[in-house]
């Protein structure tokens, strides 16, 4: 008898907390097409809802059909595309190190994708490489972030003290802006204008094809980290145990850090180095969903950083307009403190 109702008990527990997260899951989809349509109908030249939706639904070539086309919509869904795919990645990170304080930016990958980015755009290399069109800085960022990421590995794998891989991490990340900073200074003042522009990250400028790719391939790579949720469950409790569930725990390691990597690395290209999205919203998603279950985890992950993107973007269009701010000054802004306030209610944990 008591057996029956702790196990009815269990089953309205479950069956409430399945609803509670199906309730925050559907607010995040509305915040984030509401900041969507925020991100589209404000600027210079304002639209209404109903103009929006006669330019959306059927283009007559006018100014403001241009403008939601070729400008505010191809930007709008690439904050939510790409603040989705770094959470993501910083989730992975964390959950391969099981340290709450790595990501993308913290342990150099990004920087490294800057550096390689900085080849392409400040060098002749860029000419050698025309063929590949707009595939080329996505590429070179990828093997900068894979190529900084395996030498990281490579260092956790000898030094098990979590601080020391921070410490390598940040060292490589130094390395890595000073070889930019030299390339920056041999550049040409044109190449230098644009590589600058570049790295204070923004969603504006991106164009149809770079929204397809990101669409694309970021679903692929997405779709494959949440097929990995419950290895990513069994790696929180340790190699061994998940080596005693029969996890191949060598190839879920390569797979994490292929996605990983693959995500930073596509989205450094395109958006520039968008500081603390890896870092910060993983964490705001087990504090709002208080769970480590990373079936959870992923798409509160992938919802919270599209919301956070979208909304430090708008802030770097709102704040000083006209003047548009950089994006990595507003997401810095956001995330710094908040890692802060968890750091110092000890609420960080994987």
């Amino acid at each position: 008898m008591i057996g029956q109702k702790l196990s009815a008990y269990r089953h309205d527990l479950s069956h409430h907390t399945a609803l509670s997260h199906t309730t925050i899951f559907m607010l995040l989809a509305a915040s984030i097409a509401a900041l969507v349509l925020l991100n589209i109908c404000w600027g210079s030249v304002p639209l209404s809802l109903s103009r929006l939706w006669h330019c959306l639904i059927r283009p007559d070539g006018s100014t403001e059909s241009l403008i939601v086309w070729k400008i505010r919509l191809p930007r709008a869904l690439a904050g939510v595309l790409c603040g989705g795919g770094l959470a993501v990645s910083g989730l992975l990170l964390q959950v391969y190190f099981r340290n709450p304080v790595v990501g993308p930016f913290i342990l150099g990958i990004s920087s490294g994708a800057t550096l390689m980015v900085s080849l392409v755009m400040l060098t002749s290399i860029a000419l050698q490489i025309a063929f590949l069109g707009p595939f080329a800085t996505a590429l070179a960022a990828i093997a900068g972030a894979y190529g900084v990421m395996a030498v990281v590995v490579a260092i956790a794998a000898r030094v098990k003290n979590g601080i020391t891989l921070l410490i390598m991490g940040l060292m490589m990340g130094y390395l890595c802006h000073a070889v930019t900073a030299v390339l920056m200074a041999l550049a040409e003042k044109q190449q230098v204008k644009g590589f600058v522009l570049w790295q204070l990250g923004s969603f504006s400028g991106f164009k149809w094809i770079e929204i397809w790719l990101l669409a694309g391939i970021g679903s692929l790579l997405v779709m494959s980290v949440y097929l990995m949720a419950k290895p990513l469950n069994a790696m929180l409790l340790g190699e061994e145990y998940a080596l005693s569930m029969g996890i191949d725990v060598r190839r879920l390691r390569m797979a994490i850090l292929f996605c990983a990597c693959a995500l930073a690395g596509m989205i450094t290209s395109m958006a520039g180095p968008v500081a603390f999205i890896g870092l910060a919203v993983p964490h705001m998603a087990r504090m709002v969903f208080s769970t480590s279950d990373n079936r959870v985890l992923i798409p509160a992950t992938l919802l919270f950083g599209a919301l956070v993107a979208s909304g430090c973007d708008f802030a770097a269009r709102f704040l000083l307009s006209p003047v548009e701010l950089p994006l990595s000054a507003i997401t810095a802004f956001f995330g710094a403190p908040v890692v802060i306030r968890l750091l110092m209610k000890k609420q960080v944990q994987l």
